[in-house]
């Protein structure tokens, strides 16, 4: 791996920036790292396409925030890595590569925001915050729970994101939005209540943001999106849809209260499987990861 990152010119990387709205690697507080890894999907393909999507689709955002009423990536500056060979036969091998550049992003005191592939990215792309902070707790945005210990005789499934990430006995959790949870999933969730707390799909009308963000209070927080936390309706372009997901202005409410509650440090953004000649979904997801920088960066 080389000792300096290799990024890609700003006009072609997150946002399409022009040569004088562009800033360099020191400058940026925020790098895109781009690592379509597909390599566990169980029903849908197509991940692997997905970091591409979201940066070019990132390239029709309009850079001026209605509700930060101003250009909010001025405040911090951004960069896009080239997105890596990975080898999507060796699960485990990829997701070590992914930690090893998000500790460098980290160690440089960059924000690490990674665009999947699918959901095991995670684990790997958390594990240099883990070994930072004490305290770490996710925000996850998601259709499904995750906790499965692996899936289809794989350890680091998409299906056991959150499992794994769990094995890390320090870590805590808030998932919001799910509405797939398998039977043998039960024993560990109901094991670990003390550091998973729930926010049902089927709850939605019912939720109370106060609620959901009060474990974040005064805390580090990665922030983990499954894109199929979405409702089908705004995002078909995912491998395991499950209908009675949440919409922009839940998420987006989420997210503003939660980098009011604590520190936004990392994120990810995943499961996004490219529709041909459909740009809606890309360019949700591209301006999901957009408003997550804002509003945890922007000063």
């Amino acid at each position: 791996m080389a000792d300096y990152p290799d990024i890609m010119p700003s006009k072609e990387g997150f946002l399409g920036l022009s040569s004088e709205d562009a800033v360099s690697y020191e400058q940026a507080r925020a790098v895109i790292i781009p690592f379509g890894l597909e390599g566990s999907v169980s029903y849908g393909g197509g991940t692997a396409l997905g970091p591409a999507a979201m940066i070019e689709a990132s390239h029709q955002v309009e850079l001026f925030d209605e509700a930060l009423w101003r250009e909010p990536f001025r405040d911090f500056g951004v960069v896009t890595l080239r997105e890596p060979k990975i080898d999507s036969s060796n699960i485990k091998a990829a997701i070590d590569d992914l930690a090893g550049l998000t500790t460098k992003a980290l160690q440089a005191g960059k924000f690490p925001m990674v665009f999947g592939g699918e959901h095991s990215i995670t684990p790997g792309a958390i594990r240099p915050f883990l070994e930072k902070y004490d305290d770490l707790i996710i925000l996850h945005f998601d259709a499904h729970a995750d906790l499965r210990d692996g899936y289809e005789g794989e350890h680091y499934s998409h299906a056991a994101a959150i499992r794994r990430v769990l094995d890390h006995p320090t870590v805590s959790i808030v998932s919001v939005g799910i509405r797939n949870i398998s039977a043998e999933e039960i024993p560990f969730l109901e094991a670990n209540r003390h550091r998973i707390s729930i926010h049902w799909g089927k709850d939605r009308e019912s939720w109370n943001i106060e609620d959901v963000v009060a474990p974040l209070k005064g805390r580090p927080i990665y922030l983990t999106f499954d894109l199929d936390g979405f409702d089908g309706s705004v995002m078909p372009a995912t491998g395991t849809p499950e209908p009675g997901g949440f919409f922009w202005n839940d998420a987006i409410s989420i997210i503003s209260a939660a980098a009011k509650a604590g520190t936004i440090v990392g994120a990810d953004i995943n499961e996004l499987a490219p529709i041909e000649g459909f740009h809606a979904p890309n360019f949700l997801a591209a301006k999901l990861a957009y408003k997550i920088l804002s509003l945890a960066l922007a000063a």
